[in-house]
């Protein structure tokens, strides 16, 4: 292990990569629960979509451990299977279209495959080490903000509402207050230095939860989304359900080459800059960035996203993405490869053990997500609020927009848009790197395509 992951140069141990990695999974779990029911309504099978979520999750974390001895994971990006069922296929079937998930499926692996090629040319490698470093920092405190309210809505402490957009959730609904309660558990673990705080913190939630269960306090509900908090071996089959394997139409894509062509940029756009503001954000915290503020072997990093995208789309599941949560496992102390491994050998063994792994609920990983928020959040005192303004403007919008639009992608397009548009404005047009010019162009066909 000492050899493969290098542990005593990165000042950790075994024990506490194998504990971050628990974490770490135990943050994203939900992953495997949420991503067959919303591809289910994109046509798809749940339990093929089960097997094949675990499957490339598994695999392209491995390719991150390996390819560049990062403590970050990958699966299914939330908002990225949103897009998958709601924007690509439910408006094709509503359109005549049968299995319009086939034609989605294969436009994820052009976007893989063309990321790949990203990633060759060192395009999204030299994007991730040009970002200005304020810039860099709004972006970390803005996927600070960008977990605590995934947190916060998670555990329905806030909830949305028709006239001030959102409101405080119900105090007395044991979501709210045992995700509260775990939070403090988390605090007091992590003041007396217990090895392990934040893991501790979701199982004592999720205990806490099964107790709320056998009193009456938590009721179950499915169709309110409150499933049973104790693991449902009933009809459990110890071998996974067969993923939907090399499912592709490209047929569709001759035919309408512009439909074709928006899905895939949109996809392309969401997923290159999720996953750069991702790196720079969880890198950051780990203080794995060097003296310059870039990230070593982040071409490994990338193409490890590339690759777990491609795979994802083989197996039958939406774009694969580095995960915000790999945070969770940093803050506990993860810091190499080994932290991946772990995570990725999780996600195979949740194949065999889905109902207990599917029974964690949101609210019980919550208290983590806000924990780690609060940490991530800490490196505001780094931002700086005066000087350049474009360098304070492009902070600031990347901070702001990353929690309030519900999107690190926003985040990061606002921020370079007015970081460029500002250094044009102040006659400092020498300082923009022909890589934020690219950049800048991406947002603005961006923005071209949302105005239409």
């Amino acid at each position: 292990m000492e050899k493969l992951f290098k542990l005593k140069a990165n000042g950790t141990t075994m024990r506490t990569e194998v504990t971050a990695g628990f974490a770490t999974f135990l943050a994203m779990v939900y992953i495997l629960a949420v991503n067959p029911s919303m591809l289910a309504d994109a046509g798809m099978d749940p339990g093929a979509v089960f097997t094949a979520t675990a499957i490339s999750a598994a695999a392209a974390t491995l390719c991150m451990a390996f390819f560049a001895n990062y403590p970050v994971a990958l699966a299914s990006g939330m908002g990225l299977n949103a897009y998958f069922a709601y924007s690509i296929c439910l408006p094709m079937a509503e359109a005549g279209i049968d299995d319009p998930w086939v034609i989605a499926l294969t436009a994820v692996l052009v976007e893989g495959i063309i990321f790949i090629l990203l990633s060759l040319f060192r395009f999204r490698e030299t994007l991730v080490n040009k970002v200005p470093a304020n810039l860099k920092r709004g972006i970390t405190v803005g996927i600070g903000l960008f977990i605590t309210i995934v947190g916060l809505q998670g555990a329905d402490i806030v909830i949305g509402d028709a006239s001030t957009l959102i409101n405080l959730g119900d105090v007395t609904s044991p979501q709210f207050a045992l995700s509260i309660i775990g939070l403090l558990i988390i605090a007091v673990l992590y003041h007396r230095k217990v090895p392990g705080a934040i893991l501790w913190g979701i199982l004592a939630t999720w205990v806490l939860g099964m107790g709320a269960q056998l009193i009456g306090w938590y009721q179950v509900d499915v169709e309110a989304g409150a499933a049973s908090l104790f693991p449902d071996f009933s009809n459990y089959s110890f071998l996974p359900a067969a993923p939907a394997l090399f499912r592709f139409d490209f047929t569709y894509a001759a035919s309408h080459i512009l439909e074709f062509a928006v899905v895939v940029f949109s996809l392309l756009f969401v997923d290159l800059f999720d996953t750069v503001g991702t790196l720079i954000g969880v890198a950051d915290k780990g203080k794995l960035l060097d003296k310059d503020g870039n990230l070593p072997r982040v071409g490994g990093a990338l193409l490890a996203d590339a690759v777990g995208t491609v795979v994802g789309a083989c197996l039958g599941t939406s774009t694969v993405t580095s995960y915000v949560e790999s945070s969770v496992g940093v803050a506990q102390g993860g810091r190499t490869g080994l932290t991946a491994v772990v995570v990725a050998l999780l996600f195979l063994a949740a194949l065999f053990l889905s109902p207990f792994f599917l029974a964690i609920p949101g609210f019980a990983t919550a208290p983590a997500l806000m924990f780690v928020g609060l940490l991530i959040t800490s490196e505001v005192k780094k931002v700086r609020f005066d000087g350049d303004i474009a360098d304070v403007i492009g902070g600031f919008m990347a901070i702001v927009m990353m929690p309030f639009t519900y999107s690190i992608a926003n985040g990061i397009m606002f921020g370079i848009l007015t970081w460029v548009i500002l250094k044009l404005c102040t006659g400092k047009v020498r300082e923009i790197h022909p890589v934020m010019w690219g950049s800048f162009g991406l947002f603005v066909l961006r923005i071209i395509t949302l105005a239409l």
